[in-house]
């Protein structure tokens, strides 16, 4: 294959840039910092997100929408959740015809409550939609552009728009498995973000493994309950998007939602936390579109309302975990 192109040159998007380059020519990796561009074109290296790791001189950063999306083979849309509506209204009339658009953000549209691919498909003609897609499951960025085995899971409402995907993908070190569940992958891909700020929070305040343990399995219920309600199929919670996903934003390292939620339960006031973060921490803004949504589908959501609780209205993490343990007792099935 001969071109690829991602929009976002952030961490992600440079690890997938990373991914497709094994099975293309050429991979155009479009930024908005031209220094950042120009750095990586002459070290091969992401120094502002991803140091000291080598890209493939396949990668090419490129500053033009234009130029970076022509002769494209594949698009893949890596740009924080809140800021794609108004990058595909830029990138709009340059994106090609009949190839597959793949967002890997992870979040829900504040305002709209818009999934990033109904967001694609109310930014495009309806001659893209069929050709929409989203990627999620548990991935974190270094890791991939180490080339260390990563599996993950790509969605599309005609599956056939996924599977044509996979091969694109697919190398000794990355694989995908397909699926029509847009909703079930993309309610799991966001709000894991929020679940894994609790579990910071928990670490944070030295709850131990219990609590944790507590928060990853009933924050998987809420996600379950709120995607079902939407259409997804519960069967995908309990794959790569929803529980595999989970388990990893919850307790690695290098997860950015569960480290903010370290330092808000250290007792770090959230606004100084975000100042040191270099990229987007998608679980913040994801907490108020899930508080929204669980109000607009009448389904509790109450890891993640105490989450946005503490992020949006300065509720003390400590205030949060008593609210939660005082809540009435119920049926774990319920």
């Amino acid at each position: 294959m001969n071109k690829a192109t991602v929009l976002g040159a952030g961490s992600f998007g440079t690890a997938m840039a990373q991914v497709l380059s094994p099975n293309f020519s050429q991979v155009a990796l479009w930024g908005r910092d031209t220094a950042l561009l120009e750095q990586l074109n002459l070290t091969h290296e992401n120094g502002n997100y991803l140091p000291g790791l080598k890209l493939s001189e396949r990668i090419l950063g490129e500053a033009s929408l234009e130029a970076a999306l022509a002769g494209a083979e594949v698009v893949i849309v890596a740009t924080p959740s809140q800021a794609t509506r108004e990058l595909l209204s830029r990138a709009h009339g340059a994106l090609p015809k009949g190839v597959p658009l793949v967002t890997v953000a992870k979040g829900i549209e504040n305002g709209t409550l818009c999934t990033m691919t109904e967001v694609l498909e109310q930014s495009l003609p309806e001659s893209f939609h069929a050709q929409v897609a989203v990627l999620s499951g548990p991935s974190f960025a270094k890791e991939m552009v180490r080339r260390l085995p990563t599996v993950v899971t790509v969605a599309a409402r005609d599956e056939t728009t996924a599977r044509a995907v996979q091969p694109m993908l697919a190398s000794e070190w990355f694989r995908t498995y397909s699926s029509n569940d847009v909703v079930g992958v993309q309610v799991g891909g966001a709000l894991k973000n929020v679940i894994a700020i609790a579990a910071g929070v928990a670490d944070g305040l030295g709850l131990g493994h219990n609590t944790r343990a507590a928060i990853i399995t009933r924050g998987l219920a809420e996600i379950s309950r709120i995607a079902v309600k939407m259409g997804g199929n519960p069967l995908t919670l309990a794959g790569l998007a929803g529980m595999g996903d989970l388990v990893l934003t919850c307790t690695g390292e290098l997860s950015r939602n569960r480290q903010v939620g370290l330092e808000l339960g250290r007792g770090r006031p959230l606004e100084d936390i975000l100042k040191e973060m270099k990229q987007v921490v998608e679980g913040v803004k994801t907490a108020k579109s899930a508080r929204d949504l669980s109000q607009k589908v009448g389904v509790e959501l109450p890891i993640c309302d105490q989450v946005y609780r503490i992020a949006w209205e300065g509720l003390s993490p400590k205030a949060a975990v008593a609210a939660l343990m005082g809540r009435t007792s119920k049926s774990e099935l319920v």
